[in-house]
């Protein structure tokens, strides 16, 4: 599909308001699923080294008193 001008294409022959609220939903599902992914992957990260560094303070003092 072929558009005369900016104002055509952004008008998309009337269905615009629809195809440009579809876009925007669409990536901003795509933005919070990003976001969503990337606290997610810092907690696990974060609970990962907690429970490395709980795991050397065990075995530390295992070490101490044996």
């Amino acid at each position: 599909m072929q558009f005369d001008s900016w104002q055509a294409f952004i008008e998309m022959g009337g269905y615009g308001f629809y195809v440009w609220l579809a876009f925007g939903v669409s990536f901003l599902a795509m933005g919070v699923l990003v976001v969503q992914g990337l606290r997610a992957r810092s907690r696990l990260q974060r609970e990962f080294t907690q429970e490395q560094q709980r795991q050397q303070r065990l075995a530390r003092r295992k070490q101490e008193v044996s």
